[in-house]
This record gives structure tokens, C-alpha cells and sequence, in this order.
């Protein structure tokens, strides 16, 4: 049994939000447990990562710099179609998921960390709560932190009116090695934030960490990601894979069938600019489709929700992460103090939640403006991939 003078913390999802969390938590006396649904390693669901306070504040407060996990840009570069370069400085850091997924993740090495282990059913018991997986297994705790992403099992549970609607435009991503490009394209992405837009569609590039966290030019990666407008009912044509297996959130790499991939780069070379379409041909290519899911509510009876759980914003306001991490810190500091012999802090977890809705809804407001200009996922905006 846990002491009494804290609190268990139950932690659904072990993504980079459900290990802030954890961190968080833990700063204020909590034990803490973190359940992941997926069985084996996890996927990387968005690549790069622009280096916030928020993330840069854990990470210092860990025995880390920002500049310790990211590599360092200099400039912005607007291409156009033809390829023409308007440049500015820009310094910025930029991290990957995996880069910082593993600065978090060791740190937490003695902490319990189950994988395979997917919500099937919460229930409040006294002063505690008691999970229960799909494998039979169950957790008691305290308190439940649902961090399991747009598609939380926790939101189903807490407040299954609220569901992800389609934003109607897809991600798609690369994830290169800096060696595999030629010379002159690594040239001019090198250092700098690349992007170029026109009507329907948006892209961007930067450079990462390598796989292992290297640094070092020639062991980075180059990460891009290619904004198109794509018609609801062509989704299912562009998500099937070479398993046959059934994906709605994510096309994972190695996935996409030989058709779509050849649609891609036709389409990339008649509607990029020409260092862009070598990239995407260059590339093994991953997707996602946007998704916006209002925030509702974050608070429930000895559970909250945080992170893409409570509410997506969109990509271009690139503060998916650090929203996941301000909103840990806040819940931990609204948890400050407490133990099970007590009532739940109550007005300090409604303080909270009134903050990050308001907190949310500017970020989605923000997101949605951003990508109108682009007209993405817009009545008028052109519509790539489309089926005749």
C-alpha cells in the first residue's frame, strides 16, 4: 500500500504528455503508474517538435537543456513554386518525439510503465478509482489522468458526447536521414525552416535530431510535413495498407500501397515547388488526418484529462506538446497537497479546468484562422487526391 500522506496518481497513456504528468505528479509527492495501450514500441505520431517554454522548463528542471535535445536553425526560407528562396533570420530549436520521448522516459526507469495495456473500464470506489485493462489486468489509485491522445479511452468513459470531428485537409510526413539526401538538397535545407503554401495545401521542413538523439551534422534527420485538402470520402482510399489493416488516426510508414504512393509523387512533382517534390520521392512517407475535438470538459469525479484527450488544436499553432506539458504542470499544481483522507481539491481543479478550456479554445481558434489562410480543409479550397 501506498502512504497515506500522498496520492497515487493513475496515469492512461504513455505518450510525451502521460510522461509529463508523471514528472509533474511526481514533483509534488505522487506515486505514479503509467498504462500504455500499445503493445511493443511506440510510433512516433508527429516527428518534430518545436521546442516551447513549457517543454524546455521540464526538461531543465530534469538536468536538461533545450539545446541539449534539439538542433539549432538560423534562418526562415519562403520557397516558391519554382523553387526561389526568400530568406530572414529566424534562430528556433527543434526537437523530435522520439528525442524527447526518450528524455523523458529514463528518468522515469523505476517507475511502473505497463504496456499492452489498453483502458477497458474506470470506476470510482470510495476515495479511490480502479481501472481495468483489456487483459484483465487492474490498477486501484486515486486519481486517473487520462493522456491517451484524440482517440482516449478515458474521454469515452468521462464524456462520450465529445468525439474528434475531421478537420478536412491530412498530414502527410517524412522522416529522412540527412545522409540519404544530395548534396545540394541538404544544402538548402540545412539550418533553416523551410516552408512554401499555396492555395489547398502547406509545407514545411526542418531538421531533427538523429534516431539516437545524435546531433551532429551528417547523424540528423530531415522532417517534413505536407498539409493537402483531401475530401472526407477519399480518406478510407488514401489510410488502406499493405497489411490490410484497418487505420483511421494514422497511416504508419511502410503502410501506404504502391498506387497511393505513386499518386503522391505525381502529385508532388505537378504542385511543389521542385526541391520539395524531390523530398517527398526521397522519403518513406507516413500520414494523419487532421482533426479538431472541442474542449468540453477536463474534470470528472477522481479523474481529469489532459493532453489531446481533453481537446486537439491544430499543427500549424505547433503547441500540441507544450499544451500537454502546461496542462500537467497545472493539474500537478492543483493536486498539490492533497491525500485520500481528504475531500478532492475541488475549487483548485476548477480553477484549473476554466483555464485551460479558455487556454484551448484560443489555441483552436488560432489553429483554424491559420489554416483558413491556406485554405485547408475549406468548401473553396483546392482539393488534392481526390477520387474522380
Amino acid at each position: 500500500m501506498h502512504p497515506r500522506n500522498t496520492f497515487k496518481a493513475l496515469i492512461v497513456g504513455g505518450s510525451l504528455g502521460g510522461m509529463a504528468a508523471a514528472h509533474e505528479l511526481r514533483a509534488v509527492g505522487a506515486e505514479t503508474a503509467v498504462y500504455e495501450r500499445s503493445a511493443g514500441r511506440m510510433q512516433a505520431r508527429g516527428a518534430g517538435i518545436v521546442m516551447q517554454p513549457q517543454v524546455e522548463a521540464l526538461l531543465v528542471r530534469l538536468g536538461m537543456s533545450a539545446q541539449s535535445v534539439s538542433v539549432e536553425l538560423r534562418e526562415r526560407q519562403q520557397l516558391d513554386v519554382h523553387g526561389g528562396a526568400a530568406r530572414y533570420g529566424a534562430p528556433q530549436l527543434m526537437t523530435a518525439w522520439d528525442t524527447l520521448y526518450r528524455a523523458l522516459r529514463e528518468p522515469l526507469a523505476g517507475v511502473c510503465y505497463r504496456l499492452d495495456s489498453a483502458l477497458r473500464r474506470a470506476r470510482v470506489e470510495g476515495s479511490g478509482i480502479t481501472a481495468e485493462f483489456a487483459d484483465g489486468y487492474t490498477a486501484q489509485g486515486d486519481f486517473l489522468v487520462g493522456a491517451d491522445g484524440i482517440g482516449s479511452a478515458v474521454r469515452l468513459l468521462l464524456d462520450p458526447a465529445t468525439r474528434p470531428a475531421y478537420a478536412g485537409y491530412v498530414a502527410w510526413r517524412g522522416l529522412e536521414p540527412e545522409s540519404a539526401l544530395p548534396g545540394g538538397l541538404l544544402d538548402l535545407l540545412a539550418d533553416r525552416f523551410t516552408f512554401f503554401g499555396s492555395d489547398g495545401q502547406q509545407m514545411l521542413c526542418y531538421l531533427v535530431p538523429g534516431p539516437e538523439g545524435e546531433l551532429v551534422k551528417g547523424a540528423r534527420r530531415v522532417n517534413w510535413v505536407w498539409y493537402t485538402t483531401v475530401h472526407e470520402r477519399d480518406l478510407p482510399r488514401l489510410l488502406a495498407s499493405r497489411s490490410g489493416k484497418r487505420f483511421t488516426n494514422f497511416l504508419p510508414p511502410r503502410e501506404m500501397l504502391p498506387d497511393t504512393a505513386a499518386a503522391l509523387a505525381a502529385t508532388a512533382d505537378a504542385s511543389l515547388p521542385p526541391q520539395f517534390a524531390e523530398l517527398v520521392r526521397r522519403s518513406e512517407v507516413f500520414m494523419q488526418p487532421v482533426f479538431d475535438l472541442m474542449p468540453h470538459r477536463m474534470v470528472a469525479d477522481h479523474a481529469a484529462l489532459i493532453s489531446d484527450a481533453a481537446g486537439a488544436v491544430r499543427p500549424h499553432t505547433a503547441s500540441g506538446t507544450s499544451k500537454a506539458f502546461g496542462e500537467a504542470a497545472g493539474l500537478a499544481a492543483a493536486m498539490r497537497g492533497w491525500t485520500p483522507t481528504q475531500d478532492l481539491p475541488a475549487r483548485r481543479l476548477a480553477d484549473w479546468e476554466q483555464q485551460r478550456l479558455s487556454h484551448l479554445v484560443t489555441l483552436s481558434e488560432i489553429g483554424i484562422d491559420l489554416a483558413t489562410r491556406s485554405s485547408l480543409g475549406t468548401a473553396t479550397g483546392r482539393r488534392l487526391f481526390a477520387s474522380v
